[in-house]
Parts: C-alpha cells; structure tokens; sequence
C-alpha cells in the first residue's frame, strides 16, 4: 500500500499543514507535541478508501482510482476536517475516521504525561493510535477492536506509515489485561456506561476519556481503601458522535413522542434526553431542562463507585442524579 501512495507525499503534506492550520484558527492544537503529531502523521496512509454519502448511498472513493479527477477528491477529502466512513455493511455504518479536529480535542484533553501507558478502545483506521505512537512511542501504545478485518488493515496503515504500536482483536468492553496497568484509556465508539473492567486495568491516578451519550466524559479512578477502583469526572464542553461500542451493552435509544421541536433540535436537550434514560420520561427531562436554564455538558458528571454508576448534575451527591447503564427502547 505504501509503494502505491508515495506520490502522494507532497500533495498531501500541503493538505495536512492546511489541515492543521485550520484546526489551530479554530482553537485546537494548543499543545506544540500534539500539533506536531498532526503535521506529521500521513493521514492519507489510514484511508486508502472510504465512503461519502450520496443521496443516502455510499460512493466509494480510493487512492487507485482510474479517473485523476477522483483521485484527488479522495486526497482531498483525506484532509478534510470532517469524519470518514471507512466500513460499511448492508448500508449501515460500522467503523469511520474521527473528524480530525475533534481528536485534536480528545488527544489534549487525555492530559497524557511522558511514559504513560495508553489503551485505545476502537482501532479504525489506526489514524488516532499512530497520533499516541508518535508522542509516546510505539511499545506504549495499545488499540483494540472486535473486528479481525479492522485490526488487520489498522496494523497495515501503521506498518505503512512507520508505527508499530500493538493491535488487538477483542472485546474493547473487557479491555485488554495482559496489557495492563494502564495510565490512560481512551475510547473512540460511544458507550452506554462505563466497563467496570477498564478500571480494574488502570493505575490509580488514571485518566479515562469516552464519548458518553452525545458527549465526552473525562474520569479520574482512584484506589479505595480496600484496593478496589472507582472513578469520578465531568463531561467536557464539547459534542461528540460516535459508532457504538460493540461488544459491550447496546447504547440508550429511546421513542421520544410528541416533544416539541425546539427541544428535539437543540443538541443540549438531546444529551439530557440519552444521559437519564430509563430515569426520566422526556417530558420530565424537559422541565428539568428548561427549569436549570438550559445546563451545558460540563455541568454534568459521572461516579463509578461500588459496583454503581450514576449520572449527575452540578453535584454526585444530587439533587439530580440518574443511574447508567439501562437497556432502552429504539429511538
């Protein structure tokens, strides 16, 4: 794959400083280690191919395209701002690219130090786990995903692109023990609650960075008295979507009825909405809405404690507090 895509190189080092360019004018990238990672990562290198929407089909565009026309949307589109759909099966999405600014903002705010030991939790493209490799060094950098087809062309990309972090196959919601301890676990699929094994895997002091409900929750864990791990932390400001983890529980869908349609377009509402599923009507999550003014994201959080883990806002003791983790209904 790497002999097919060099002629790319120039083209595509224009495309990435402009990438970058254009995350920094947007605020990303304050770290000079992260923003250099971006320079020199070749994205390109993870997506080969993948796929746009089109009037609600998929057009696949690739790297070897018979028509240059195509093939340098494809390079263009490698260094898009945007996310990419790299897996589709029957038409439904399975596995996609992170839009690059947005894992700009999961990268700096994993607060990963010198030495830390990372798992990433959703292998994709290996695009995000060349980024950690490239800052931390290939042997601390660990990425699993359930599917043999993702890993496998994900330790191709990164082999192409010279990192050689280790690629797993398994059940991300187990996490990977013959790896662990681990300093910092960040997931790039969108969970229902967090997997009580992660915490078993990480050092005391540990960070963890998940895409929950529609946004980004960043916990602390800490050892109890008894050795046992628990872990406490708010959502950050940003949205985020993600594909669902898969493996683990399914991720709160819910039939939401007559709202009104101010409510269901706000985006804020609508984390509110998947957060306390199974813990209020939407009817009740409205009047809580509309009654705390509309709250942000990083006024809510999360406990895991004790074998529970509970959702909150402003405060983990309450008022307002809504366990995780429930099956729901189809949106």
């Amino acid at each position: 794959m790497g002999t097919h895509l060099e002629r790319y190189a120039e083209p595509a080092a224009e495309a990435r400083r402009t990438m970058v360019r254009l995350i920094v004018a947007g605020g990303g990238l304050t770290d000079p280690t992260w923003r250099l990672a971006f320079e020199e990562v070749p994205r390109h290198l993870f997506v080969p191919y993948y796929f746009v929407s089109e009037g609600g089909d998929y057009e696949r565009l690739w790297c070897e395209d018979p028509d240059p026309v195509r093939r340098e949307r494809w390079l263009r589109g490698a260094y898009y701002d945007g996310p990419l759909a790299t897996r589709v099966r029957d038409g439904e999405l399975i596995s996609s690219s992170s839009q690059p600014s947005l894992m700009a903002r999961m990268l700096e705010a994993l607060e990963v130090r010198y030495g830390d030991a990372v798992l990433e939790i959703g292998a994709g493209t290996g695009y995000n786990a060349a980024l950690l490799a490239h800052r931390l060094g290939d042997e601390l950098i660990t990425t699993i995903d359930m599917e043999t087809e993702i890993t496998d062309s994900a330790r191709a990309h990164l082999a192409a692109a010279g990192f050689r972090p280790t690629v797993v196959t398994g059940d991300g919601a187990r996490g990977c023990p013959w790896r662990a301890p681990f300093d910092r676990i960040i997931a790039t699929c969108t969970l229902p609650s967090v997997p009580y094994d992660w915490l078993a895997q990480c050092r005391p002091d540990a960070r963890i960075l998940a895409p929950l409900s529609t946004g980004l929750i960043a916990l602390r864990v800490r050892e109890d008295r008894d050795g046992a791990r628990s872990a406490e932390g708010r959502f950050l400001r940003t949205s985020a979507y993600f594909v669902p983890l898969r493996g683990g529980a399914a991720v709160p869908r819910r039939r939401l009825g007559a709202m009104p349609r101010g409510a269901l377009e706000n985006d804020l509402f609508r984390f509110l909405l998947t957060l306390t599923e199974g813990s209020l009507d939407p009817r009740e999550a409205l009047s809580l809405w509309e009654r705390e003014r509309r709250p942000r994201r990083d006024r809510f959080g999360v406990t895991v404690s004790g074998g529970r883990q509970w959702a909150w806002l402003d405060d983990p003791e309450g008022p307002y507090v809504w366990p995780l983790g429930r099956q729901n209904a189809e949106l």
